[in-house]
């Protein structure tokens, strides 16, 4: 139990610049790589920020890190990020294996129980939507799309599930 509380000043000051240096720079590094980097997460940025946040703690905490060797991981976790996100924007492929798509769970009022066992939410989730949308039952709802997020989005009036804005979503149940 020695050093419990405290190792040494220089141990101390050693902690203090790498945290504020290394935090600066994963700052400056997200900043400059564009808002999509900091949007809603999707499973991919949520390991992204995941492997940021290990990184972190890492490079300030461990003695046996240097400093450099945490920026490079930063700049190498970001910029894959981006380059993997312009890469999905421009390619269908790309985009399908890093983003899941979007799953009908109610359509015309009626509840689609597949679609939500396998997406593991249940009608009280459905409901929750509902009243949050100032909504009275599943009936007033045309449609509720589980997003790539995670997030529930209710649409109101659905005439087609063939327009453009509706024709990307999982209706495989």
């Amino acid at each position: 139990m020695v050093n419990i509380f405290f190792d040494s000043w220089e141990s101390m000051l050693r902690t203090f610049c790498i945290t504020i240096f290394a935090y600066i720079f994963m700052v400056l590094l997200l900043r400059s790589s564009g808002k999509r980097t900091l949007s809603k997460m999707n499973a991919f940025d949520f390991i992204v920020t995941i492997a940021l946040g290990s990184t972190l703690s890492a490079v300030t905490l461990n003695k046996n890190i240097p400093l450099l060797d945490g920026m490079l991981v930063f700049f190498l976790l970001i910029y894959l990020q981006y380059a993997i996100t312009y890469l999905s924007v421009r390619s269908e492929t790309i985009s399908s294996f890093v983003k899941s798509t979007p799953t009908l769970l109610v359509y015309k009022g009626i509840l689609l129980k597949s679609a939500m066992k396998k997406e593991r939410v249940n009608k009280e989730e459905i409901y929750a939507i509902i009243r949050k949308k100032g909504m009275q039952s599943v009936e007033d709802a045309g449609a509720i799309i589980l997003e790539t997020d995670g997030s529930l989005t209710v649409v109101k009036n659905v005439d087609s599930l063939q327009n453009p804005v509706m024709s990307r979503i999982n209706l495989s149940v």
